[in-house]
């Protein structure tokens, strides 16, 4: 099933999609030596043959893990001696580059100097650090991407139906659930993926026409958990993953957090329900905790599988034992309530825009005073409507940072006479 044009790749739309610019390139046979950056499972070598096809090159495929230094000179001196024959030229392919040391690195140079090779190497690490400056000035640094989860189920239906390369012959069919895990298991990896539904493929075959749940967890050795994606186990998952941070059980939390992603569940359901939970029951008493579970969700969206349950652990505990106040909700919920259920008061004239003379006039802005000139930058002015003066909507517990809150509130209200 490895692609055989560049419009069968997927995943890789910001490189390789119509009109960017490394395609163009590709298409004109003008590519030049790349260093492909990015996790297994890609397409990098996939990427490095369609490169040799469309710029009519000799493909030589090297593995740095499994040939030395010896086997890849014995491959430039033929790539030399091909080129002074007038053959073509070669485009040398060498999986994972950054296993060769940077002096064994040096004898691509003079090759990739004079023409004789077009060097397209292949690396899991970071090129700026895994190869040497002088190959890294010769090469175009060109970073694949994991694979999203849409890219792995159009590679999963393409598979199944395709009768020549993929399981077409079978006549399987995949249920959206185990389609769902399926691209959750593989974590961006197109190789894990299609190796998981082909052994997954065998067991439908023998036990029917569908693949389950139930024969993607056995092609991928896991244990099937009880959920279900939009029933009430599900839901009940997230509510005692919630409950347990805000009861402060760290155990628990971590407990429930692994059985919702063990699951199969979208293990960003689960952070962004952290994120809800440090607003609605941390709030100001640790205003760090919403930080840290937004942090822990972008994390996880750049990670993904297995390395994304780090962040979104360390963001449970955090917010499993930060101390816990309800004061923001109480407080936005109190101004909603007054918002809905009262009268609309007017905007206090001077607070109201005054852009025009006109406006002036008619004592737009007139009285207000600038806080930033007034001493503790707080001026001796309402700013609720005159029937709501006076009335308080956050009311801070005394509990973490919100103790630093009630003594600034104090002090706030002090200095507006209020006090």
């Amino acid at each position: 099933m490895r692609p055989r044009t560049l419009d069968e790749i997927v995943g890789q739309d910001a490189l390789l999609g119509t009109g960017r610019p490394l395609r163009l390139a590709i298409e004109a046979g003008e590519a030049g030596s790349l260093l492909l950056w990015g996790p297994p499972g890609v397409g990098k070598t996939t990427l490095a043959r369609i490169l040799a096809e469309r710029s009519r090159l000799v493909f030589v495929p090297f593995s740095a893990v499994l040939s030395g230094i010896k086997e890849v000179r014995e491959a430039l001196h033929e790539a030399s001696a091909r080129r002074a024959r007038g053959g073509a030229a070669t485009l040398l392919f060498v999986d994972e580059i950054h296993r060769f040391n940077k002096a064994q690195q040096d004898a691509f140079l003079a090759h990739v100097e004079n023409g004789d090779i077009v060097l397209v190497g292949a690396t899991t690490e970071n090129p700026a650090f895994a190869v040497n400056a002088a190959l890294l000035s010769r090469c175009r640094v060109v970073q694949l991407v994991p694979l999203d989860d849409e890219a792995l189920t159009t590679l999963v239906d393409r598979a199944l139906a395709d009768e020549e390369r993929g399981l077409g012959r079978m006549r399987l069919t995949i249920t959206p659930a185990a389609r769902a895990r399926l691209a959750l298991f593989g974590g961006g990896d197109a190789r894990k993926v299609l190796a998981v539904l082909e052994a997954a493929a065998t067991l439908a075959a023998a036990a029917g026409a569908t693949i389950d749940v139930v024969e993607i967890a056995a092609a991928a050795q896991q244990r099937v958990l009880a959920h279900d994606k939009d029933g009430d186990r599900h839901f009940d998952l997230l509510s005692a993953f919630h409950k347990s941070l805000r009861n402060s059980d760290a155990d628990a939390s971590l407990y429930w957090l692994a059985r919702f992603c063990e699951a199969g569940a979208d293990p960003l359901q689960a952070a962004r329900r952290m994120i809800a939970m440090a607003a609605e029951d941390i709030g100001l008493a640790d205003p760090m905790a919403l930080q840290v579970a937004t942090g822990a969700m972008l994390a996880f969206e750049r990670l993904g599988l297995p390395e994304g349950r780090l962040p979104l652990a360390e963001a449970a505990i955090y917010l499993a034992t930060a101390p816990k106040s309800r004061g923001v909700a109480s407080a936005i919920d109190a101004a909603v309530a007054a918002v809905r259920d009262g009268k609309q008061h007017d905007v206090p004239l001077h607070l109201r825009n005054a852009p025009t003379r006109l406006a002036k006039e008619l004592g737009h802005g007139a009285e207000y005073r600038f806080a930033p000139d007034e001493p503790g930058h707080v001026a001796d002015m309402d700013c609720l409507p005159d029937a709501l003066a006076g009335t308080r909507f956050y009311r801070p517990g005394d509990w973490g940072f919100e103790q630093k809150v009630r003594e600034r509130l104090d002090d706030i209200a002090r200095r507006r006479g209020q006090r």
